[in-house]
Parts: C-alpha cells; sequence; structure tokens
C-alpha cells in the first residue's frame, strides 16, 4: 500500500478558524483545513508555507503540531497531520476553492467537512 503524507493548517485569527470550499472534482463542495501533500525530502511545516501560499496567497506563522490521523482511500494510506497556525498578513486569493470562511470553533461542525477533515475537527472541539 502507498503511503501519503499530507499537512493542513488550522489558520486561526480573532478567535476564528479558516476553512476552506474545495473546488476539485474530488469531494467537491467539502470543506477543509486548507494544505496538501508533503514532497519527498520536504518538511512539514515547509509545506505548510508552500501550500498555504499557493492554496491562498496568504502569509502565515506555522506554530505547531496539533493532531493526526490516518485515512484510508483506494490503495493509498495517507496520513495527515494538522497544524495549528497564525494568520499573519495578506488577502485571501482562491486558486484552488470556491469559497472560504473564517468560522467560530463552536460551529466547525455545522460545515459538511471533508471526511478526514471532519475527524481533525472533533479532535479540535474536544481538546
Amino acid at each position: 500500500m502507498k503511503k501519503i503524507k499530507v499537512v493542513a493548517a488550522l489558520i486561526e485569527t480573532n478567535d476564528k478558524i479558516l476553512i476552506a470550499q474545495r473546488l476539485h472534482p474530488e469531494l467537491n463542495g467539502k470543506w477543509e483545513f486548507p494544505g496538501g501533500k508533503v514532497r519527498r525530502g520536504e518538511k512539514d511545516k515547509d509545506a505548510i508555507y508552500r501550500k498555504i501560499l499557493e492554496e491562498l496567497n496568504i502569509s502565515i506563522k506555522c506554530d505547531y503540531l496539533l493532531c493526526s490521523c490516518d485515512y484510508k482511500k483506494g490503495d493509498y494510506d495517507i496520513e495527515i497531520k494538522l497544524y495549528h497556525c497564525t494568520y499573519l498578513s495578506g488577502e485571501v486569493v482562491l486558486k484552488v476553492h470556491s469559497s472560504y470562511v473564517f468560522v467560530d470553533r463552536s460551529l466547525l461542525l455545522t460545515y459538511d467537512l471533508a471526511p478526514a477533515d471532519l475527524e481533525l475537527a472533533k479532535y479540535v472541539l474536544n481538546n
């Protein structure tokens, strides 16, 4: 089974969390913590900075690892690590998402989250 490493960013500002709505045909319309695949030899934090700049065009500070979960998708084992990040600057420019919102933590589960992101969100709410 092939293993894929993925990083996701819980971007927080003013006690709100940024989530973005997928535009990609797979899981189209589902909400997620932005992020993506870690390249071979790349450190997680470097991948977070790269992906957030590529996807949202904003600057963040990657603070610390919150949690991780394993997710199976077809022939792939996917390890997703969620990092707490602080929004620093820039205006969001959507490149691979159709929408975004800064949401109160208490309302996170009212959004139709992608399956792996749902597990991460549950951890965030319980810890």
